[in-house]
């Protein structure tokens, strides 16, 4: 059976990239219920008597309840695949180095 280059190789790139792309999600999301909420700022007095004035704060507070739900499981994934970046990076090296110190005579080709 013939086997790879024989150098282990593993980078926690998509890891921690992962780990970002979830930390600005959590970011941008907090910041969209932010400008939603803000729209919605005086809309209930300028809209007083009208029938829409209950489904808008319906709508409002479904959104706002999404958005929170994303937000919360980003902060919540956040730090977890960080972890598991950091966690694969140290099991690959030690792995590594176990590899390293054995020794194949005639480079393995005999």
């Amino acid at each position: 059976m013939n086997g790879g280059s024989g150098t282990l190789r593993h980078s926690n790139g998509p890891w921690t990239h992962a780990a970002g792309t979830a930390d600005d999600l959590r970011i941008s999301t907090e910041s969209t219920k932010k400008s939603l909420q803000s729209g919605h700022t005086g809309v209930s007095a300028g809209a007083e008597g009208l029938a829409s004035l209950g489904a808008l704060k319906t709508v409002l507070t479904s959104w706002e309840k999404r958005l929170e739900a994303v937000r919360d499981e980003c902060e919540s994934l956040e730090p977890k695949l960080r972890a598991v970046a950091k966690d694969m990076g140290e099991y690959d090296s030690a792995v590594a180095a176990k590899a390293r110190a054995v020794h194949v005579s005639d480079g393995g080709k005999g």
